[in-house]
């Protein structure tokens, strides 16, 4: 059954998100801090709202792709969560802080509304072709209810159900430091390998048949030898996810001596570069400090 949905954020991921729903035969009207965004939005078909309470007004859904926490609470005060209909739903689809997450979900509960978290998984491709990952925690119940909006963005099987409230994001960010860990250890390898006379090439091939092998080596490897950072991701908004999963780690007294080394090493790239975009600058200051770039 088609719903009136209010998207918050319209970037390189919640635009594509944002015609993916209006394809799917829902009413969407959506805002953006950006006024520049309103003619992208309507060339999509959605409508365009002023403010966030506008376009939560009488919504049964409020989805949310924001940078992160500090958006994600800035948006929404209680007056948001009182505009929308009645037995309507909040779906975080930000890579959000639990902490801060848990903050909103009490709000939104004061106001009969309730809540299922999807942080994503993949680039603005993968949002546009329908693809993305979707990392669930809440409800069976309300992930049934948003089931129908989650397949307008993605196919079932890549829809996880983590498990309850605070799930979806921690596995989201769990995944984040390992791939930012992986690529952090193959670049010293790499640089490591080269120094000692083995052709990049030959290794990688040899690195990705092997028991070492990933996705990071058998995907992503390539956007670096042809001198891609990806700039897809901020560096700042890179940090920060690192910080709070070894904030987490912390708090629930795990270990995390190599989560805190990847996350030293992405506070110097930041202190290095600023906060611009490139999800594999960390290993651009490894570079740096080899004196030499990883290209074939």
């Amino acid at each position: 059954m088609p719903s009136r949905v209010a998207v918050v954020g319209v970037g390189r991921m919640g635009t594509p998100l944002c015609g993916r729903f209006v394809a799917a035969g829902h009413t969407v009207t959506a805002f953006d801090l950006r006024p520049e965004r309103e003619e992208a939005v309507r060339a999509l078909g959605a409508d365009w709202a002023p403010s966030v309470t506008t376009a939560a007004a009488g919504a049964d859904v409020l989805v949310t792709v924001v940078p992160g926490p500090r958006e994600a609470e800035a948006a929404l005060p209680d007056a948001v969560f009182a505009a929308l209909a009645a037995g309507a739903v909040w779906m975080d689809m930000t890579s959000n802080a639990p902490a801060v997450a848990e903050v909103l979900r009490e709000r939104a509960a004061a106001h009969g509304v309730d809540v299922l978290e999807a942080p994503l998984g993949g680039g603005p491709d993968d949002a546009e072709q329908g693809r993305v990952r979707l990392f669930v925690g809440g409800s069976p119940e309300v992930l049934g209810r948003c089931r129908p909006l989650l397949e307008a963005v993605t196919t079932p099987d890549r829809i996880s159900h983590m498990g309850g409230p605070g799930t979806g994001y921690t596995t989201k960010l769990l995944i984040n430091l390992l791939w930012f860990g992986q690529a952090a250890a193959t670049a010293e390898a790499l640089l490591l390998g080269r120094r000692a006379g083995i052709d990049l090439a030959v290794l990688r091939d040899t690195l990705a048949g092997s028991a070492a092998g990933s996705d990071f080596i058998r995907r992503d490897l390539s956007a670096l030898f042809a001198g891609d950072y990806l700039p897809s991701y901020g560096l700042d908004r890179i940090h920060d996810q690192l910080e709070i999963i070894t904030g987490e780690a912390r708090d629930l007294g795990t270990p995390h001596e190599l989560a805190d080394t990847v996350l030293s090493l992405h506070r110097r790239a930041l202190e290095r570069f600023g906060p611009v975009d490139g999800e594999l600058l960390a290993v651009a200051l490894l570079e740096e400090a080899a004196g030499t770039l990883l290209r074939p």
